[in-house]
């Protein structure tokens, strides 16, 4: 069976999300932290806000994401429907707009030689591309310990 011919699976396996995803969120966005990224996005039927790690490609004036489960998952339409998202990313706030599917070439084009032999390698459904716009401040940390939030 050839890659093009591997189905997609239509959504994330359960226990894998379960066991990586809170040392994900603690990790993504932090400064130290450059390869993953938390993506900011809202539902588009409740409107709730939703707070994904993700692992990004950066570029001087894009961000780029696999999408290893596909276009079809919640979040990726979610950022297409709303036309953006808000990314953090080491640390800082970023307002991610114009939200577009594009091909490995394109991820190829944004990755550095590590991240180029894994897209060479892992057969991802597709990329999302959004051009990134810098906000004046830094992300709000974790509160100091000892601190209560209000």
């Amino acid at each position: 069976m050839s890659a093009s011919q591997r189905t997609v699976p239509r959504k994330p396996p359960s226990g894998l999300i379960k066991a990586t995803n809170p040392a994900m969120r603690e990790l993504a966005g932090r400064r130290w932290f450059p390869a993953w990224a938390q993506l900011r996005h809202r539902g588009r039927r409740t409107g709730k806000e939703y707070v994904i790690p993700v692992a990004v490609l950066v570029t001087p004036d894009t961000f780029v994401i696999g999408l290893p489960w596909g276009i079809q998952t919640n979040w990726v339409q979610n950022v297409l429907a709303a036309k953006g998202c808000t990314i953090t990313w080491k640390g800082r706030d970023y307002d991610a707009t114009d939200p577009q599917l594009v091909d490995r070439a394109v991820a190829l084009g944004a990755a550095g030689g590590f991240q180029r032999a894994i897209i060479a390698r892992v057969s991802f459904p597709g990329f999302l591309q959004l051009h990134r716009l810098a906000r004046s401040r830094k992300a709000p940390g974790p509160p100091a310990k000892g601190t209560l939030d209000s």
